[in-house]
Parts: structure tokens; C-alpha cells; sequence
């Protein structure tokens, strides 16, 4: 296809409006050139035979008339083995690299290889004269924890393709040609480890999407018991600026039981994605002992950077995701956070004068964060094999406002809303998660009806709190305030946890579902206590001793010792079980 070439007639921020003499197609990259630069952008409209680019560069010094040079080719990112343990910006540039090359302020128009050019020790797994369709695996190449398929192309015709040569076994060059494949009408295609793929399609080329129905178990104890997440499903976490979103998702990606972990910080703030850059080369993989970048790759944009790479940076973390699903591997995207991403859309949306939706936002923003949200899925693949692709998305509502636009329409596509809230993080609750308010379509590890009882009990105990602010503990039942101490009971021993404690910072399954059980018990004992003084200090000793408990490695004498001094303690105050709760025990 012939290079298309135009003309700059106006620039309005990073949107800039070219006039086009041949044809071209809406998501093509097109590159402006300035000087010796050549900045890179997106066509986002067309009208006659004018378009409108979104740059992806700092615009300062664009003229009328400049030159722009159309690729032919959507806005891509290259797939193959390479891609782990990278740390790229939202156009698949290798940061490392750039710095090496420019130093601490990187300069525009400088676009490098995604992929670097290594030798991979490459096996064949067909042979001459097999017949593949796009998304087959014709070879493999160990990549650290896992082995990367090398596949036909996704972009060639849904076809079969014949083999024609094939290199052996052997070690070869990431961008060699190591197989030859010819389809039916002779047309020949020579393929190395590395393709590309638009980043606005949806890879597609599974047999069957499956139901997410297994729980992604994160260790943390209030998503897997009351909040689950499944492979394969979508989830939110809203929340006001420092209610810990952050450290949320890093604890995720550390403990969550997936193979690949994928980290897009899509215009969040610099100061935190520095962190992130420094703490996950030293962090432990707790599945490996070896460093948890082995399996994770890291998409940084911050919220300096010019705003259309945002979106840039959101579609190329999930087309990575998508690709890592194609080998049959389990891969969890974190996105942090949509609003910055909403926002870029709001700036361009406003720059092509389009009418605008609530809060100045696009009409579209639903439909754009829905299909998203629907590149998640749990999939089989041609050869049985069962992939999965978990999204994960942070919200930063404007004072914590769940109502508004992005909030609200995140909240229509996810299976899960872990809302964080402002009184419970500046009470130093961790995690913050609003229990009452957030909500999960998908099956915990724990047996519902339990779960339900349980959650029950906060409601009410809530309920009873709120009472006591207005007539004081004085006009508070007995019963009542013995559900209140329960309810500060589940809080403080099961929805919380001591994320520098190295035992209680991520809880295995089995170990919730113990100690769960234990608790279970409490909340369904209703006790003989006279008043409310016996009430109070009955419950401080007894939470304590669960508190004890949390820090306790889980097969130690200690452990079981505290276990024996709790039950003996409740059992001591215990009149009769609630029969609500008795059939479930």
C-alpha cells in the first residue's frame, strides 16, 4: 500500500487537523514532521478530505503547512517473546532504553524496537506440510517462568496456511525467519518470532468464552470472602485520592493467583509510578522466590505526559494481556486509573467540538470503557487449552463522588465494585473497602449463605452504631450491642489486615477458610452476658485474641494454642446458637 502523504492546516493542543490527497482509514498512524522529528499520531476523524490526528507528542512547533506522512498501518504494538519484565510508555517504547538514549528528559519523535533483538532458542512443534490457521503455535522459545508459543500471525487471512519450511531446533534471532507458510492460492508469507497487531481489535481467535466462575484468589480476605473476583471477570476500585488504590493493586499483582501480571498506570501521578519502577524489581514473587518482574510487564504513562497517549497506553496493556491469553496463560491488567484516561477523551472530545455528555464528558464514554472492559474474558482455545484475561480498574472520582460519569459507567460493565472509602482509609483500615457499599456477582471460597449471615451483622451492627451517635450507648439494648461488637469484631479481625506483618499480609485459601469458620461460630452464638459492661469487655478480650491470631504462622503450636483459648472463651459465655445460623455451622 502506497504511503499517503498531507498537509498541517491547524493545530489545537495535541489534536491537529491535516488536510489528505488519497485515501486513509480512521485509527491509522500518521507522523508529522517537524525538522528533524517526526511526531507520531492517530487519525481520529475524517471528514472529506480533511482528518483530525491525535498526536502523542508535545505539539510546540507544528506549522500550517508541515508536512504529515501517513503509515498505511493502525496503531500497533509488537508481539513475541521479549516482552516480559519490560517497562514500556503507551506507544510500546522500551523507557530503559530511551533513557539511555536521551537521557532524563526524553526527547520527542525518538521511537525505538519494542522487542529487543535477542537469540531465543527456538523448538519446533510442526512440521512440513502441517496446515495452521492464525493463532496456531508453530514453535517455542523459554521465556523465564513459561514457555512462549511462537503462533502464525493473527493478522493473516482465518485461513489454513501450509508449511513450507520450517528452521530446527536451534538458537535464532528474534526478528529471523524461521518458518515459511503458503496458503491456497501460492501466496507465501515468511514468519519470525515477532508480529504486530492493532491495538483497537480485539483478538479474537479462541473456540468458546466461558463463564468466569473460578475465584482469583488474592489473599486478601475481604475481597476473596466477601468481594470475589473471578478469572476472566472485571472489577472496580473507586475511591477518593489517598484511600490506598495504589497499594491495593500492588498487593494484588504481588499475592493474586495468576501467571502474568500486567501493570498500565494510564496518567496517574508521577510520584507513584516511580515507586512502582523501583519496588518491583525487589519484590519477591511469593509463587517463585525469584523477583516478581520475571512475569510482569509495566505500562507508564503519567499524568505529565501528553494526554492521547493515555488512551494509548490503556489499549496497549490489554492487547498484550490478549496475546499472553492466546498461549493459555491466566494474565491479570491492572488499570490505574480510567478517570485520567476518561479525562484525555473529555480534552479531545472538547477539541473536536463534539456535543458534550454529564460533566462536560464524551457520549461515548460508556460505550468506550465498556468495550474495554469486555476484552476480560475466560476463553478455551482451538486446542482445549483455558486462557483468561482479568481486568482490574482504578476509579479517582473527584472527592470520592460515586455518582459521577465514569464511576457510574464503569460500575454497568464490571462483575465487581470494591468502593474505598474516605472514613475508612483516615481511620488507617487497610484495606479500605467499604463492605455495606461494595458488591461482587462472582463465588467466593467461602459458602454464600455464610458470607451472607456474616455481612448480616455489619449491616446491623452499622445501623446500631449510627443509632448510638444520636441516644448514646445508654439507650442501646444488650442485644443490640452485643450484634454492634460482633460487627467490630469481623471488622477488626477479618476485613483488616497488617499488610507489613508477614504473616497476616497475604492469607492463603485454606488458612480463611479455617479461621472464617471460627469466627462464624462467634456470630452465631448468642451469649450470656448480663450488661453492657460484660459486653465490652468480653469482646475486647476476645478480639484481641483473634488479633493475636492474625500474626500466628498457620501450622504452628501457636497457632493451634490460640485457637483452644478462644474457643474455650466464647464457649464459656455461650447460652444457646442462633437457629438461623445453626443449620450452616
Amino acid at each position: 500500500m502506497a504511503n499517503t502523504s498531507g498537509r498541517v492546516l491547524g493545530v489545537n493542543g495535541n489534536m491537529v487537523t491535516v488536510e489528505f490527497d488519497s485515501a486513509i482509514a480512521k485509527n491509522e498512524v500518521g507522523y508529522i514532521h517537524v525538522g528533524d522529528d517526526r511526531l507520531k499520531g492517530e487519525v481520529i476523524r475524517i471528514n472529506g478530505n480533511t482528518a483530525s490526528l491525535q498526536v502523542f507528542e508535545m505539539t510546540g512547533g507544528i506549522r500550517v503547512g508541515d508536512t504529515v506522512e501517513f503509515s498505511g498501518e493502525m496503531l500497533s504494538v509488537a508481539l513475541g517473546p521479549g516482552l516480559l519484565q519490560q517497562i514500556y510508555d503507551g506507544l510500546q517504547n522500551p523507557l530503559p532504553e530511551l533513557a539511555k538514549q536521551c537521557g532524563f528528559f526524553l526527547q520527542r519523535g525518538v521511537y525505538l524496537d519494542a522487542i529487543p533483538n535477542n537469540d531465543w532458542e527456538f523448538t519446533p512443534v510442526a512440521k512440513v506440510g502441517d496446515r495452521l490457521r492464525p493463532g496456531d503455535t508453530f514453535g517455542t522459545v523459554p521465556e523465564g517462568l513459561f514457555t512462549h508459543q511462537i503462533m502464525i500471525p493473527f493478522n493473516l487471512n482465518d485461513t489454513d496456511w501450509e508449511v513450507v519450511s520450517i528452521k530446527k531446533k536451534g538458537s535464532y534471532g528474534v526478528r529471523d525467519t524461521i518458518c515459511t507458510v503458503e496458503d491456497a492460492k501460492g501466496n507465501k508469507k515468511d514468519l519470525s518470532m515477532i508480529f504486530t497487531w492493532p491495538v483497537k481489535k480485539a483478538i479474537k481467535l479462541y473456540e468458546e468464552r466461558l463463564r468466569p466462575d473460578e475465584t482469583l484468589v488474592t489473599k486478601i480476605r475481604i475481597i476473596d470472602t466477601f468481594l470475589p473476583v473471578a478469572k476472566g471477570g472485571t472489577y472496580c476500585t473507586p475511591g477518593p485520592f489517598g484511600a490506598g488504590k495504589t497499594v491495593l493493586q500492588h498487593m494484588t499483582s504481588r499475592n493474586a493467583d495468576v501467571d502474568i501480571v500486567i501493570i498500565a498506570a494510564c496518567g496517574e501521578r508521577a510520584g507513584e509510578v516511580v515507586e512502582v519502577l523501583k519496588e518491583f524489581p525487589e519484590l519477591i514473587d511469593p509463587k517463585t522466590g525469584r523477583s516478581l518482574m520475571e512475569r510482569t510487564i509495566i505500562i507508564c504513562n503519567t499524568s505529565s505526559m501528553p494526554v492521547a497517549s493515555r488512551e494509548a497506553s490503556v489499549y496497549t496493556a490489554v492487547t498484550l494481556a490478549e496475546y499472553y491469553r492466546q498461549m493459555g496463560l491466566s494474565v491479570l491488567l491492572l488499570a490505574d486509573s480510567t478517570s485520567r484516561w476518561a479525562q484525555a477523551m473529555r480534552e479531545m472530545s472538547g477539541r473536536l467540538e463534539e456535543i458534550p455528555g454529564e460533566e462536560a464528558f464524551p457520549a461515548y464514554l460508556e460505550s468506550r470503557i465498556a468495550e474495554f472492559y469486555e476484552r476480560a474474558g475466560k476463553v478455551r482455545l482451538r486446542d482445549g487449552r483455558i486462557g483468561s484475561v482479568t481486568i482490574g480498574g482504578t476509579v479517582s472520582p473527584a472527592g470520592g463522588n460515586f455518582e459521577e460519569p465514569v464511576t457510574q459507567a464503569t460500575l454497568k460493565v464490571v462483575g465487581a465494585f470494591h468502593g474505598l472509602s474516605r472514613e475508612r482509609s483516615d481511620a488507617r483500615k487497610y484495606p479500605a473497602i467499604d463492605p455495606l457499599t461494595s458488591w461482587s456477582k462472582y463465588e467466593g471460597i467461602i459458602k454464600q449463605e455464610k458470607v451472607e449471615y456474616a455481612r448480616n451483622i455489619l449491616r446491623r451492627g452499622n445501623e446500631v452504631n449510627q443509632m448510638m451517635k444520636v441516644v448514646g450507648e445508654e439507650g442501646t439494648s444488650v442485644s443490640d450491642y452485643i450484634t454492634y461488637q460482633k460487627s467490630e469484631l469481623i471488622d477488626a479481625f477479618y476485613l483488616q489486615q497488617n499488610s507489613f506483618d508477614p504473616v497476616d499480609a497475604s492469607v492463603p485459601p485454606e488458612r480463611q477458610k479455617h479461621t472464617f469458620e471460627v469466627l462464624f461460630k462467634v456470630l452465631a452464638t448468642e451469649f450470656d452476658l448480663e450488661d453492657k459492661k460484660h459486653v465490652r469487655s468480653f469482646f475486647n478480650t476476645l478480639r484481641q485474641k483473634f488479633l493475636d491470631w492474625n500474626n500466628v504462622e498457620t501450622k504452628s503450636e501457636r497457632f493451634t494454642q490460640i485457637e483452644g483459648e478462644i474457643l474455650a472463651l466464647y464457649q464459656g459465655k455461650q447460652r444457646s446458637v442462633d437457629p438461623d445460623a445453626e443449620q450452616l455451622i
